[in-house]
């Protein structure tokens, strides 16, 4: 199966949500080799300093150029995207694109009234980056931290009623937030790679008429887009018969296989556990 002419796309999260976004990169592009780096054994990064999780994202994203031969980036991580983008693009040469820019533009072509809601972790929701994305595109945004989310996608519960629930109250006091600022949200946007696999619920939770902007899928076909606009990739773009995906984790490879094939869509595979240092 292998093809030395098929583009090469590395695709970086510090865990395995997102593979959300990997899974939506080969709806888009099946005829490409994919390298899914999942840096498992040191998430949180929403924890870290924004010089440590830089320094970590850079690591991983050199290990997905030199090492893997990834010839464009997606960094499938929110955190990442928020705090390191710049460090990223600074240590390999090849095209990176985050998932906030994205999903800030999705909401834009989305919403009518201008006033769109995010919903995320805490670590994105204290970067403002939504909200910066989203202001520089003419939009207001409302931001909520909603931290049960994640622990409950990763135990499975995604159709739980405990589940529908949580994401009920988060919802009704994030509209309660946007009615007292004044503001007439019309889309909320889904701004951590797990929530994917929540889209049935929150949609049901969300007010009539409101969009729902799933940022792995803008970030698909925003990198869609860039890839087929590329001179250096577009040409080869199905030059392998088949998706050729190979993953790699720095910690908790058992976890990642276990749990990666509910992100994915699939089984993820054989994880080769890799050591990118402290």
């Amino acid at each position: 199966m292998s093809n030395s002419a098929a583009p090469t796309i590395g695709v970086f999260d510090s865990g395995f949500g997102g593979l959300t976004v990997l899974r939506a990169l080969i709806a888009r592009l099946p005829r490409a080799r994919y390298a899914f780096l999942g840096d498992t054994a040191r998430l949180p990064y929403g924890s870290k300093s924004r010089r440590t999780i830089a320094r970590y994202a850079a690591e991983s994203a050199r290990f997905l150029v030199d090492r893997q031969g990834a010839q464009f980036l997606v960094i499938a991580c929110n955190t990442a995207s928020a705090l390191a983008l710049d460090a990223i693009q600074d240590a390999v040469s090849v095209p990176v694109l985050g998932v906030i820019e994205p999903g800030a533009a999705a909401a834009r072509a989305a919403s009518r009234s201008g006033d769109v809601l995010v919903i995320a972790t805490d670590a994105t929701v204290q970067s403002h980056a939504y909200f910066a994305a989203c202001r520089s595109k003419g939009l207001r945004a409302l931001e909520k931290a909603c931290p049960l989310l994640v622990p409950l996608v990763e135990e499975g519960w995604t159709s739980h009623p405990v589940t529908s629930e949580v994401i009920r109250i988060y919802l009704d006091e994030l509209n309660g937030q946007a009615a007292a600022d004044g503001l007439h949200p019309d889309t909320l946007v889904l701004g951590c790679t797990h929530y994917p696999l929540l889209r049935s619920l929150i949609q049901h939770a969300v007010p009539a008429g409101m969009r729902v902007i799933d940022s792995a899928e803008s970030t698909a076909e925003a990198a869609f887009h860039l890839i087929n606009g590329s001179a250096s990739l577009s040409a080869d773009a199905n030059a392998v018969p088949s998706t050729e995906i190979h993953c790699f984790a720095t910690d908790s490879v058992d976890k990642f296989e276990r749990l990666g094939s509910r992100f994915l869509g699939h089984p993820v595979g054989a994880v080769e556990l890799v050591d990118l240092g402290g």
